[in-house]
């Protein structure tokens, strides 16, 4: 390019973004320049907002527990940002790129909203195809569609950039770090924990964490307060204090919040219940002998024995097994599932959580004990991942392991039937000579979605898992 050509096409961009002339320069560029004019551009844009992904099970918010990260940290690909805490479960947010930290958009206890800015990073360096797209996928909005534009068309480039860069520059000026502090790095706690810390009035950062990773635990709360009203040497009051029994108002939990709206939803079901005992004593016998030469971690449970019991059961009633779906309400379909995908409540520190054993019609009963063990150790230190509540067809609640016999299960949409597993107990009873002798009792209550299942149906189908269960022989022949 010569001198006065380079002249003249200066003075053409120092023109109005709207002036003719500065069309025809940028029109005039050659090639290769305009692709490096594109490639600076994308530098220039490398700040960027991620965004909270859908987590899945129609989750559109989650609460923030704490920051791994604060503004001006360096971070790397698969580096923990931050961890939230869903309506179902904990999980900890990891980095898609390299880079520099440069805004938090919540603090801690703020309920964050998929879909919307988490954090800003800017990535640094060079940036590869793989970035390109990470980038266009979590920008979104306007600048995508004109990254798309200029390279469907390759013209106007300057243009656009200049508008992307603009709001960049907003961008980087909200992103300067604030005074404002984004929380105790120390203070790691389980909603749970941090609400009791609020009914308390007092701060996480005060209290002294014993669990992992210095994680404030709900004993360590209760140390803290018996330990703050130990007696002093002040004198005593001359009046008697004013009594502790107020009222207050506090707000649900994540886990409260996803019962509150799927109960809810429930009250549309006609439930029909079905309660029935069954005879454990051969099972029992069994699992005992089993479990004398098992390793610690392959000891079985009653509950692996009645998920496979109810899954041979679903192979001659599939109806139990099924999803109803009433969006049109004119013409509702049923929906055969053909995997036996099992929830299973388990009672973990933040409430009542439903994980899914999935396929348990092709597991083992030693497969399912495995599965079983797992997950109720993943909910004990709220390391349950969203996959892990994903897909299930029929929900067996084990109000067992708590306490009780017959309960009232709730079924939970789209799914058509529950069944409630009591605790057993060894009770009298009659021999077939009449003598009297004594047998495990497990109480088993059913509810049914009464639109589509008929009494008969539910009642067939549990007399089916309870002669299964009274006869492991029988279990044994049927097994897949």
């Amino acid at each position: 390019m010569s001198v006065s050509r380079s002249t003249a096409l200066a003075r053409a961009l120092s023109r109005p973004s709207n002036s003719p002339a500065r069309q025809h320069a940028l029109n005039s560029l050659p090639r290769p320049l305009f692709y490096r004019q594109f490639h600076a551009d994308s530098r220039l844009l490398a700040v960027k907002p991620f965004l909270l992904a859908d987590i899945g099970e129609g989750i559109t918010e989650c609460q923030l527990i704490q920051w791994f990260v604060q503004p001006g940290a360096r971070v790397e690909q698969f580096d923990k940002l931050c961890e939230v805490q869903s309506d179902k479960a904990s999980v900890e947010i990891t980095s898609p790129f390299d880079g520099v930290i440069k805004k938090l958009h919540y603090e801690p206890d703020e309920m964050a909203i998929t879909g919307k800015p988490l954090v800003d990073i800017d990535i640094e360096g060079e940036i590869s195809e793989t970035d390109e797209t990470k980038i266009a996928e979590t920008l979104g909005g306007k600048h995508a569609e004109e990254r798309a534009d200029v390279e469907a068309k390759g013209v106007g480039t300057t243009n656009i950039s200049e508008g992307a860069v603009n709001d960049l520059k907003k961008q980087i000026q909200q992103s300067q770090p604030t005074t404002k502090a984004k929380g105790d790095m120390s203070a790691l706690a389980t909603p749970a924990v941090r609400h009791l810390v609020k009914e308390h009035g007092l701060r996480i950062s005060d209290i002294q964490g014993t669990g992992r990773d210095g994680r404030v635990l709900k004993e360590d709360v209760h140390r803290y307060v018996s330990q703050s009203q130990q007696p002093t040497k002040s004198p005593a009051p001359t009046q008697s204090a004013s009594p502790s029994h107020q009222d207050r108002q506090v707000p649900l939990t994540p886990v409260q919040n996803m019962m509150f709206k799927s109960m809810t939803r429930s009250l549309n079901i006609p439930h029909f219940l079905y309660t029935s005992s069954a005879d454990m004593t051969r099972i029992t016998s069994l699992r005992k002998k089993l479990n004398t030469a098992a390793r610690p971690d392959q000891k079985l449970t009653h509950l692996a024995f009645i998920m496979k019991a109810v899954s041979i059961a679903f192979h001659q009633h599939p109806i139990l097994n099924a999803a109803l779906d009433t969006s049109d309400v004119k013409k509702p379909q049923l929906t055969i599932r053909g995997a036996h995908n099992f929830g299973v409540a388990i009672d973990g520190p933040s409430g009542l959580v439903v994980p899914v054993v999935k396929n348990v019609q092709d597991l083992s009963i030693r497969d399912i004990a495995s599965t079983l063990k797992q997950l109720s150790e993943k909910a004990k230190i709220n390391k349950l991942a969203p996959q892990d509540f994903s897909g299930a067809t029929f929900t067996i609640s084990n109000i067992g392991s708590v306490g009780g016999g017959v309960v009232s299960p709730v079924i939970s949409e789209p799914q058509v039937a529950i069944v409630g597993v009591g605790r057993s107990r060894v009770v009298p009873a009659f021999g077939k000579d009449g003598e009297l002798t004594k047998k495990e009792e497990l109480v088993m209550s059913w509810s049914a979605d009464h639109r589509v299942i008929d009494g008969a149906e539910c009642a067939r189908c549990a007399e089916k898992v309870n002669s299964l269960l009274e006869d492991p022989a029988a279990m044994l022949v049927n097994l897949r």
